[in-house]
């Protein structure tokens, strides 16, 4: 099979299309012929060397994320079969023509979406409804802010809130990323580099802050939770060191937590592939949330979807596509 490696650590001309073997899969995985792979940013930082796969993942491949057709099955598989039309998450390995996947991390490709419009929810949605809606605890009603609104996390986040009765307010660089945030649902976006997003709302009272950016932003996170608030970390871009009064968090009763997902066991992630299910696939079957592709690039074509990627121009997400 093509697949892309990353020939060694540093910048995207480390991408290189390369023959390799098509991996086989275990007796708990599905084989996928893959049509679309997803572009995320731990793909970047596994390209510069700064975030290994876990055991048994593609140590040279990245992609965490792929849609395409079932070609084989695991000798233990049962709940799929060959032909399905399904998108994954995985471990690494996406950016290939062939990838495995548990059996258990799969889902069916919604009836209303393409390969590559598939190919972008498993690691954005599977983010989202664990870091907003269960580790978060958004219920309708309530305020959400989340930064990066035009990301592939934001703009997931920002529709699922707002489907779920959410009031959404939303961060984004520019004033066309500030008015794709509001055509996707936003009550309010607000151009951080023309605004201070904590002058806009400190009035707001935030139930809820889902951030990618840390650093600086944190502090300013805080002062803008009513009582009983939460902050969520998913990244931390500007640096993850910050300074809080503990005193201040124990007399407003914050929570601050976070999480990574892609070095979670099995079991969690198949639990959480069966919430998104129940939870999320109806909500995209119905309409209310449409994927957001910015652009789709050839699977040759990786470095430039890093280059676009790190750019940090795109709103919403980047593709490969494997033909």
């Amino acid at each position: 099979m093509k697949a892309i490696v990353i020939t060694k650590p540093g910048g995207p001309d480390v991408l290189q299309l390369q023959e390799r073997p098509a991996p086989q899969p275990g007796d708990n995985e599905v084989l996928i012929n893959v049509k679309a792979a997803g572009v995320n940013r731990p793909d970047v930082a596994q390209r510069k060397g700064n975030y290994p796969p876990p055991p048994g993942a593609p140590a040279d491949i990245p992609g965490l994320e792929v849609a395409g057709i079932i070609e084989a099955c695991g000798k233990a598989v049962t709940s799929l079969k060959l032909g399905s039309r399904v998108c994954a998450l995985i471990a690494g390995g996406g950016y290939a023509e062939y990838a495995v996947a548990n059996a258990a991390h799969c889902l069916p490709v919604p009836s209303n979406l393409d390969f590559t419009e598939a190919a972008s929810l498993p690691e954005t949605v599977l983010t989202v409804w664990h870091n907003v809606f269960q580790r978060g605890r958004l219920k309708s009603g309530e305020k959400f802010l989340v930064h990066g609104g035009s990301s592939g996390i934001g703009v997931t986040a920002i529709q699922l809130a707002k489907a779920l009765g959410a009031t959404v307010f939303a961060t984004a660089g520019s004033k066309q990323k500030c008015e794709a945030c509001l055509e996707l649902g936003a009550d309010t976006c607000i151009n951080y580099k023309e605004d201070d997003f904590e002058t806009v709302l400190r009035d707001k009272g935030v139930d809820l802050i889902l951030d990618m950016i840390g650093g600086d932003y944190t502090e300013k996170n805080i002062r803008l939770l009513r009582a009983d608030g939460r902050l969520v970390f998913i990244n931390a871009m500007k640096g993850g060191k910050f300074y809080f009064d503990a005193i201040d968090i124990m007399r407003r009763r914050l929570t601050i937590t976070g999480s990574t997902l892609r070095n979670r066991d099995v079991a969690f992630k198949a639990d959480l592939v069966s919430e998104v299910y129940k939870h999320v696939w109806p909500i995209i079957e119905s309409g209310k949330f449409k994927p957001v592709i910015y652009k789709i690039f050839p699977l040759a074509e990786a470095a430039d979807a890093h280059l676009l990627m790190e750019g940090s121009e795109h709103i919403g997400k980047i593709i490969l596509v494997t033909e």
